[in-house]
């Protein structure tokens, strides 16, 4: 058998919402960037899913089609020996001159193909249509897409035109080449229940099968959904012609995510609202397996051996990609990897293991309904410019050049966890806790484990599962050499993070010499002791070493020049970090706020507003803040790509203290007008601020919009909400 190909794929959905398409290549930039191609090459990928997708080419039909863009990036493909695998429609509905209801859409895409394939005849592998059980289901059943129906009738006619249009789309590239074969992808998930519900996810399992089942002439009469498709609408003469017309798929693709496998619960008061609906007779549930306590996880291998068995054709999985941390989307690519490997030896003729959303996607989150920004890096995170290559990227060249991965994917991912349970008949919500990690893993060593910043970054690393020991200055006294080096040989890190330091800005106008030891000679001492060992380190500075002087976002190149002692000993550490730690992570950011600490700004300013007590608050100094949710996770994810260098992380815009408080207050149905403006120099503050210190980034803007942060801050808080705990509590430190 030949070795087990790694391939690559492009998040390129174009899904229309009302009369607006939604162009996931645009919308990641790959559109602008032909160079991408030489990245798609440097990870070893042999074949690629790449879009030559109907509604980008001819969107006004084929008389105006335009193959420019697709005759350059085809061409560069050949050029770095990577295969093309093209694909015509993903989760759309065609142009906006047809749909999937249309009677003409399959003979369009039939005549789309041909043209294809007459102009790519060196093209041997398509995908007509991307997964069409489940756009049929996303479109005509529950209406998240265009044409946004919500019955059994419509998702069937829906998912009868695509597979027609399928069969004729392969006949028609077949008579110009007869060598091309047919890579049909699916979700590969499976339904699971209690008891009360089995005869419903009986039904579902035989669903899912759907694509292939037709496709493979098996839906005839006796199949277990004949007569159900029949009474939904389905014609004996459509259903016999596809069976006539049978189309076997060369190779069977299974996409399969977290999401796939789902379980049904009748219990549905023990289960978010989002997740309850029903089915005409019982009410129920509906929540990802993983996540339920009744439900599980089938996992890679068992879908691909499911399928193989019941098809006996080749199979592949056709994207493997994670909504999640980086160390959780490589930890997820290597457990579809193994699989794959346990699937062949288990007799299996699995072809591949396709790394999905190269170049990332955007608001899939809202499975594309809307336009909020929310993007999720793949191999490369486009945020950067040019895209920068993120630890999934050499987790791919391993694989492909056949070398052990790094040791972080052997930890357990959050699935295998016992923290993954969150709901179930037992009535109880599981919150997350630390997983079984392997206990001789090398951890993370977090300096500073009291501060606001210390106990976020462990938080993170145990949900995260990442191995970590997060020390006090007790047990690791970072102004110490001696105290250092015992902790490092100790605890073998592999990485140290700094977030102890002297954070009294007001007070270090009188105590400088405390601040420097401590914000300044101490970091340095903890970077020249990683250094000597190759020991990744990061460590945390601030927007406060700007002037302000500048009215832009300030990027990682600008000249930095402080206005007050705390500023000068962030800047000052820098400088001796570099000089002493080159591949040392620097981490510039601003203004932290979070829902676990209670005294930042935004939570002191609620107290007030909660209790109809004017705020006041500075108007005329405007800064970048930082959900520290955000920050520790996006500090993670560079730590673990290895990145070295200064990074400016803050959340996405900007703002002045009182707007600020402004918004935060309009979201928590608070008073706005009792913010008071009130100038910086109204508080007689010791410490001089920037009149702007605002945060940019020429490295890529990591972190989501300010506006999305404080929407998630005041959801977070909302619970706990009460008359008690919004006491009035205002500081003139509060507002540093």
């Amino acid at each position: 058998m030949e070795p087990l190909e790694l391939w690559g794929g492009v998040e390129c959905t174009v899904n229309r919402v009302g009369d607006l398409f939604f162009d996931q290549v645009r919308r990641t930039g790959h559109h602008d960037r032909p160079d991408d191609i030489a990245l798609l090459a440097s990870t070893g990928i042999t074949a690629v899913r790449y879009p030559v997708v109907w509604e980008r080419v001819a969107p006004d039909g084929l008389g105006a089609a335009d193959w420019a863009w697709t005759d350059d990036r085809l061409a560069r493909l050949r050029d770095h020996g990577i295969s093309p695998i093209a694909g015509l429609v993903h989760h759309g509905s065609g142009p906006a001159f047809t749909n999937l209801l249309d009677p003409a859409f399959p003979t369009l895409l039939e005549a789309y193909a041909r043209a294809v394939a007459e102009r790519y005849p060196w093209i041997d592998r398509y995908t007509p249509v991307n997964e069409p059980l489940t756009t049929a289901r996303f479109s005509a059943l529950y209406g998240h897409w265009y044409p946004h129906l919500q019955n059994a009738r419509s998702f069937v006619a829906a998912l009868l035109n695509e597979v027609r249009g399928t069969v004729l789309a392969m006949q028609a590239v077949r008579r110009v080449n007869p060598a091309a074969t047919l890579l049909q992808t699916e979700d590969a998930g499976r339904t699971y229940s209690t008891p009360l519900l089995a005869y419903q996810a009986t039904f579902e399992n035989h669903r899912r099968w759907l694509t292939f089942d037709l496709l493979t002439g098996r839906v005839i009469e006796g199949h277990p959904l004949w007569r159900w498709l029949i009474h939904h609408g389905a014609s004996e003469n459509a259903l016999d012609w596809i069976a006539a017309h049978a189309c076997p798929p060369d190779v069977i693709g299974l996409n399969y995510y977290f999401t796939s496998d789902r379980y049904l619960d009748e219990a549905e008061e023990h289960y978010p609202a989002w997740s309850r609906g029903g089915n005409g007779c019982h009410r129920y549930a509906d929540v990802e397996a993983i996540r339920a306590h009744g439900g599980g996880l089938a996992g890679h291998e068992q879908v691909l051996r499911d399928t193989w068995e019941r098809y006996g054709l080749p199979v592949a999985i056709t994207e493997v990609h994670a909504g999640a941390t980086r160390e959780e989307q490589m930890r997820w690519t290597m457990r579809a990897w193994t699989g794959a490997q346990s699937a062949r030896n288990a007799g299996a003729d699995v072809r591949a293991v396709t790394m999905w959303a190269m170049f990332g996607s955007v608001d899939w989150n809202s499975l594309c309904l809307r336009c909020d920004g929310v993007y999720e890096p793949g191999a490369f995170d486009t945020r950067s410019d040019p895209p920068r290559a993120t630890a999934v990227a050499s987790l791919a060249r391993a694989l492909a050049a056949g070398q052990p991965p790094d040791p972080i994917v052997l930890q357990p991912g959050w699935w295998e966890r016992p923290s993954r349970l969150r709901w179930g008949a037992d009535g109880c919500r599981r919150e997350l806790t630390p997983g079984r990690l392997s206990s001789d893993a090398r951890p993370i060593v977090i300096a500073g484990a009291q501060g606001t910043l210390g106990r976020a970054l462990a938080r993170a690393c145990a949900d995260r599962g990442l191995p970590h020991v997060a020390l006090g200055r007790e047990r690791l006294d970072i102004s110490s050499r001696s105290s250092i080096e015992a902790v490092i040989e100790e605890m073998r890190p592999w990485a140290v993070v700094n977030a102890a330091g002297y954070v009294r800005v007001d007070e270090a106008e009188s105590d400088a010499d405390a601040c420097l030891r401590l914000n300044t000679d101490a970091p340095a001492t903890l970077a020249a002791a990683c250094a000597e060992r190759g020991v990744r380190f990061v460590t945390f500075s601030s927007d406060l070493v700007f002037d302000g002087q500048v009215r832009r976002p300030y990027v990682e190149t600008d000249r930095a020049l402080p206005v007050n002692v705390y500023g000068i000993s962030k800047l000052e550490a820098e400088s001796r970090i570099r000089d002493l730690y080159a591949d040392a992570l620097i981490i510039r950011t601003s203004a932290f706020f979070g829902p676990d600490d209670d005294y930042n700004f935004l939570t002191v300013a609620l107290r007030a507003l909660a209790r109809d007590i004017p705020f006041p608050a500075a108007h005329d100094t405007t800064i970048s803040p930082t959900y520290v949710p955000d920050l520790v996770d996006a500090a993670l994810d560079l730590l673990v790509d290895g990145e070295r260098g200064v990074w400016h992380l803050a959340n996405r815009g900007e703002i002045t203290w009182a707007e600020f408080a402004r918004a935060a207050a309009r979201l928590a149905g608070f008073n706005p007008a009792l913010v008071v403006d009130t100038p910086m120099t109204g508080f007689d503050l010791p410490a001089p601020r920037p009149p702007y210190s605002v945060l940019g980034s020429m490295r890529g803007p990591l972190l989501p919009s300010l506006e999305y942060a404080i929407a998630r801050y005041v959801a977070a808080t909302e619970p706990r909400r009460t008359d008690d705990e919004w006491r009035v509590s205002v500081s003139p430190s509060a507002h540093s």
